[in-house]
């Protein structure tokens, strides 16, 4: 067989290969006439390096940095690649303990910013703060690093110890050794005030939150809670559906929460549980809590069922899926934006408070605010 005809057999045989795997990708994922060129370019691109790399390729390497840059092209510091460890350590948060030094982080001017130390943690207990910028992993720049790769240099083994440097505004940069421990979260905590006042305080909006704010928001009013005062301060959030179980103890039945995805379609999310707002009630917040806990506060905000008190909140306004693959990796991805009752987007801009109180300190000023916002309503 002559050499022109091998050629030509060997291009019409990539050829072949090319356009079957077309056909089913096109099949599979419902690809549009228009995004078949591009899906051409991909194919073409992993076939060429899978078989004319010097050195021998390994195939599930290049797909998964194929799908990690994809995930990265977005632009969107909330939409990532998954690798088995790192989702494996998100499904352990969100179920309420994981091994680690306790910070939930986000991007914040380009920057990987701490949201909020989680309460009785390493990083609580050293002393980092929301808002603090980690510049350095063990002595690795952040620029451009992904949330979740972050978070998977900072976790790892009980006992061991890892180093970040943290620049705070005004301050000189600080290495923080911290001990990675066994992480369980205990998201809620309360407790009767003076003159009736009940005091519920939420760090993570995790699987069983909703049921232990129920439980506690009960044992209250048996003590003879006549207004409550919610400290959502330094809570980074978690669980959209938590948001709304949580929020059905505050708000009267009607919009908890709206999702809106790209196509315009709309999902909302109602409080089942009251006829009417039963108690006075003021929400502390401030610029560490996030998501879930702005869900909640902007929703009694938005129906008069309460005072927001304290700083601006974060203003993470997206919505999240995770979809595991078949390699026990994942995606995370950005679907939707939410709205609070009155249709406002706080993404980027957070929640502003009713009463702003800017700490002192010294004393805990915020929550003493709130108390007498509360105590002022019952006379």
């Amino acid at each position: 067989m002559s050499k022109k005809k091998l050629i030509l057999g060997s291009v019409f045989l990539v050829f072949i290969t090319m356009f079957s795997t077309l056909i089913g990708v096109y099949y599979v994922l419902g690809l549009s006439q228009f995004k078949l060129g591009d899906t051409v370019r991909f194919l073409h691109a992993l076939r060429f390096v899978d078989s004319q790399f010097v050195n021998e390729v390994d195939d599930n390497k290049l797909v998964t940095g194929a799908i990690s840059g994809m995930m990265a092209s977005l632009g969107d510091p909330h939409s990532v690649y998954l690798d088995p460890q790192m989702y494996k350590e998100l499904m352990s948060h969100t179920e309420g303990s994981f091994g680690g030094v306790g910070i939930v982080m986000g991007v914040k001017d380009k920057m990987l910013t701490v949201v909020a130390p989680i309460e009785g943690t390493p990083s609580f207990n050293a002393g980092i703060k929301s808002g603090d910028k980690i510049v350095k992993i063990d002595g690795e720049d952040t620029k451009d690093i992904a949330v979740d790769q972050a978070a998977n240099k900072i976790r790892g083994e009980i006992g061991t110890e890892v180093t970040l440097t943290i620049h705070r505004d005004g301050e000189v940069d600080k290495d923080y050794v911290l001990k990675r421990s066994n992480i369980e979260i205990k998201t809620v905590a309360s407790k009767m005030l003076d003159n009736g006042v009940g005091y519920i305080r939420i760090s993570t909006f995790s699987e069983h939150t909703g049921k232990d704010v129920d439980k506690a928001y009960k044992e209250l009013e048996e003590q003879g809670m006549k207004a409550i005062v919610l400290d959502l301060r330094d809570n980074p959030g978690g669980l959209l559906t938590t948001s709304v179980e949580v929020a059905n103890n505050f708000i009267p039945k009607g919009t908890v929460v709206s999702t809106v995805k790209r196509d315009g379609t709309r999902e909302v999310l109602n409080a089942t549980k009251l006829d009417a707002v039963k108690y006075p009630a003021a929400v502390l917040v401030n610029g560490g809590s996030a998501s879930a806990s702005e869900i909640v506060s902007g929703a009694i905000q938005d129906t008069g069922s309460g005072t927001i008190v304290g700083t601006t909140s974060y203003g993470k306004g997206s919505v999240q899926i995770v979809m595991p693959m078949y390699g026990g990796d994942a995606l995370k991805l950005t679907i939707a934006k939410y709205y609070t009752p009155n249709d406002r987007s706080i993404d980027g801009i957070g929640i502003q408070p009713d009463v702003v109180v800017e700490p002192n300190g010294t004393t805990d000023n915020q929550l003493e605010k709130a108390i007498e916002v509360v105590t002022s309503k019952l006379k």
